[in-house]
């Protein structure tokens, strides 16, 4: 199976490294820019004892000339628009498209360009980041993907992509209820987001100070009863995950508080502006994810 790679970064280039590693027939799709550091220092993963470099196969953008069997999209959702441009020279009639993007909107997206057919579900947990050397560093042991057809019947092909993402040094599962997990995983980064955002601290530090964990729960209670509005109730073991990570006195904060934090564009309309629209056509009130949405739309307009 022939696959392109989608973005470099923390996602992407993590996994796409390690089908890389396995022995799987892997091409980059990279920016000119990201292509020149690749190619001088290599794709490199570290990080939890680990250094590893590896020479990925490399297409710059706008130089595709021909269709791949699947399509492996790990791209920020503030690039979604660009990358779809970017890649839609490699999809063919028999291509595959698996996102692992946070939130749903990319499904819509992609389902108007190439159709829902050709589009997976996928559900991608991995605890990465880009150095400020542009290697991708691991902060936790976390690495698995989870993903699944969303019609009847499924793609031929999704047996493929299977045995193609299985045994590739992390954990890979094949999911019949996928868009349940993509809900179950919004709603948890909703959770953490809004929790780090509106409190402007980490998890153990809004838990440690009074009404700080009841706060942490409601915050979850409107996420979770957006899901269950839309027709997909959070099964009672992610809900009790959700909830024990957001008043977790050990818990941190999420990638997109550390992106507030640093001054950087954060998906906020992607995980909080469509969540919270969604709720509003549901019928579904959500004052707390309102304000994070507000908050990080204040932030994005700050910084240009």
């Amino acid at each position: 199976m022939k696959i392109l790679v989608v973005g470099a970064g923390a996602t992407g280039g993590y996994f796409g490294g390690r089908l890389l590693q396995a022995g799987r027939d892997v091409t980059f799709l990279v920016r000119p820019a990201r292509a020149k550091l690749l190619r001088e220092r290599g794709l490199r993963i570290t990080g939890l004892g680990e250094d590893t470099v590896l020479e990925p196969p490399l297409a710059e953008t706008g130089t595709l000339d021909r269709t791949y069997d699947l399509v492996l999209l790990a791209v920020k959702a503030t690039g979604l628009t660009a990358a779809i441009d970017d890649f839609a020279p490699a999809v063919g009639p028999g291509t595959l498209i698996l996102p692992f993007l946070n939130g749903l909107a990319h499904i819509d997206a992609l389902d108007a360009r190439f159709g829902k057919d050709a589009v997976l579900g996928g559900v991608a947990k991995v605890q990465t980041t880009v150095d400020d050397e542009g290697a991708i560093r691991r902060l936790g042991p976390l690495q698995s993907l989870a993903y699944g057809a969303r019609t009847e019947p499924a793609p031929d092909k999704v047996a493929d992509v299977d045995a193609a993402l299985k045994n590739a040094g992390f954990t890979a599962a094949l999911d019949e209820r996928i868009t349940e997990s993509m809900w179950a995983k919004w709603v948890f980064i909703a959770a953490i987001g809004a929790v780090n955002t509106l409190m402007r601290g980490t998890i153990g530090d809004v838990v440690a100070v009074p009404g700080g964990t009841d706060f942490a729960e409601a915050v979850v209670a409107e996420a979770a009863a957006v899901a269950e509005a839309a027709g997909y109730p959070l099964p009672a073991g992610d809900l009790a995950a959700t909830r024990k990570t957001v008043t977790d006195p050990g818990s941190g904060g999420s990638s997109l508080y550390r992106d507030l934090l640093g001054g950087h564009p954060v998906e906020g309309d992607q995980i909080f502006g469509d969540l919270t629209a969604r709720a509003r056509e549901l019928g579904v009130a959500v004052p707390l994810l309102d304000l994070v949405t507000l908050q990080l739309r204040v932030h994005q307009h700050r910084i240009g």
